[in-house]
């Protein structure tokens, strides 16, 4: 199926936004998953290959968690916007990681945290176990 792609003009003031929501997002995330039983272990964790929101453990489980927040559900809710691509980059991201820490043999899962920050206050959701690893 062929998509019509279109080229952004970059606003400076659209990528403040974007990143106000986008820190805005990851601080509510940390709040609601410790909230949840989870212990973060790191936060915006970056290698060569990319990087993960946050690295927690829930229970016994290691998890690797994407935040994605949205102001509007104008280009879909926010849960759906954790592509194939991106399911892919968080996967290599995290096989590095478990390789550098050496903690393969741990177990582990890719979680999603989807906010929709609204006018009468944030609506926030886990996703456990929302993909496979995509590698």
């Amino acid at each position: 199926m062929l998509r019509k792609y279109t080229q952004r003009t970059e606003d400076p003031s659209n990528n403040d936004e974007r990143r106000h929501t986008g820190e805005s997002g990851e601080a509510l995330a940390i709040k609601f998953l410790k909230k949840n039983g989870y212990r973060i272990i790191e936060q915006n964790y970056h290698c060569n290959l990319g990087e993960i929101d946050i690295i927690a453990r829930n229970g016994r489980v290691l998890a690797f968690i994407e935040v994605k927040a949205r102001r509007t559900d104008r280009f879909g809710g926010p849960k759906w916007a954790v592509t194939p691509r991106k399911q892919r980059k968080i996967s290599m991201v995290a096989l590095e990681y478990l390789k550098k820490t050496k903690q393969m043999d741990k177990k582990a899962r890719f979680d999603v945290v989807a906010i929709r920050l609204l006018p009468s206050g944030p609506d926030i959701e886990i996703i456990k176990n929302a993909f496979d690893l995509a590698y």
